[in-house]
């Protein structure tokens, strides 16, 4: 059996592990962090396409059990009078829901089901440096500590070391937003119907859920220059409340109320993203997730599209007839998706239009929903999947 070494123990690296496992083949994570949760304070949504590759790997149970469902999307002008109310993505069906919960939460019960299947995580193991050979790749970590398997799969985040290895030079870039998220537990509207309410205003997006505890999840996105790291890493919950609230009092909708509400859990990043056409792979080593294509937060794909690079990668890995096949077919069936997402999310933070593709030209075609549906499928041979 192949040894694979996963970086990273977030999202991307724990889900490559599952569906590696599921897969036959034997992986072992390397996480920087002491813990099972990074970013702690976080939350994000995965949408029905994440929720379909979880269920692929058998991995449902271990998120639904965690955070709580969203059905519909409702869409609020700068007066706060409703324009829209849409389903969202697989409402019906209550495996492929859409879910909203906290980062850390999610991290953490991944890992207990990797660790439940007799998957080893090891935790404060920090990539140094890689070395690789025609006999294998050996990952150095900065304790000291060696490694060495057959593939080593680098899903250590938008600061990816891996990636520094494989594409030198290339940084994550600023999308042209500031992002600031957290919790209300006072000045909470209806929580009857499984909504998340997006608000439209002239000076950010802003964005709110409830849970069935009566907690408001929310967050906005902010135009403006980045914020320097210092600022950021000394910042407090006044402080991201006073930068945010002026902006959100210019119009007559919840926003403003359910930020001045929040005391605590207020917390404030910079949108940043990976530019496109950047290198995956180098010989035994590829890059999956943020690490490869991390977008802004504006389209809410980026945990969705690292458990689809998941179930592909394991599939391409066990139907391709060797390691360097299986690669570039994984290359082959994910870059022209995760990409357009890339590009759409970025261009949505900076408020630009995604340009159409030109008449007659050759652009790489995506999987529509029932086409990304039979990829993920876990019965199906990947060598049967549309090229892209």
């Amino acid at each position: 059996m192949a040894r694979i070494l996963v970086i990273g123990g977030g999202i991307a690296g724990t889900a490559t592990a599952l569906a590696l496992h599921k897969a036959g083949l034997g992986a072992e994570v390397f996480e920087a962090h002491p813990g099972s949760a990074e970013d702690l304070g976080a939350f994000l949504t995965l949408a029905s396409n994440g929720m379909r590759a979880l269920a692929q790997i058998d991995a449902s149970a271990a998120v639904t059990a965690l955070g709580f469902p969203l059905t519909s999307m409702r869409v609020l002008d700068a007066e706060g009078a409703r324009l829209a109310q849409v389903s969202l993505g697989e409402a019906s069906d209550p495996l492929l829901r859409y879910r909203c919960l906290r980062r850390g939460d999610l991290n953490s019960g991944l890992q207990k089901e990797a660790e439940r299947r007799g998957i080893v995580i090891r935790h404060g193991a920090r990539l140094a440096s890689v070395r690789q050979d025609s006999d294998g790749i050996t990952a150095h970590f900065a304790d000291g500590s060696t490694a060495t398997g057959d593939l080593l799969v680098g899903a250590d985040g938008l600061n990816s070391t891996l990636r520094q290895a494989i594409a030198p030079g290339v940084r994550p870039r600023y999308a042209g937003q500031r992002v600031f998220y957290g919790y209300t537990n006072a000045s909470t509207p209806s929580a009857k119907d499984a909504c998340i309410t997006m608000v439209r205003g002239s000076g950010a997006a802003f964005g709110y859920a409830v849970s069935p505890g009566g907690e408001t999840y929310w967050f906005a996105r902010v135009a403006g220059d980045p914020l320097p790291a210092e600022e950021i890493a000394q910042g407090t919950p006044e402080r991201w409340r006073e930068l945010l609230l002026p902006v959100l009092r210019k119009h007559t909708t919840p926003a403003a109320d359910i930020v001045a509400a929040a005391t605590s859990d207020v917390l404030v990043t910079n949108a940043t993203e990976i530019p496109t056409g950047t290198p995956w792979r180098s010989g035994r080593a590829l890059l999956v997730g943020d690490a490869a294509h991390a977008a802004s937060p504006a389209t809410g794909q980026g945990a969705s599209m690292a458990l689809e690079d998941a179930v592909v990668l394991a599939k391409c890995l066990r139907d391709a007839p060797d390691t360097d096949s299986a690669l570039s077919r994984y290359e082959q069936l994910r870059r022209a998706r995760v990409e357009h997402n890339v590009t759409v999310s970025g261009n949505i933070s900076r408020g630009v239009p995604s340009p159409s593709p030109a008449r007659g030209s050759q652009a790489p075609s995506r999987p529509g929903d029932e086409e990304l549906a039979r990829l993920l499928d876990w019965e199906s041979d990947i060598a049967a999947a549309r090229q892209e």
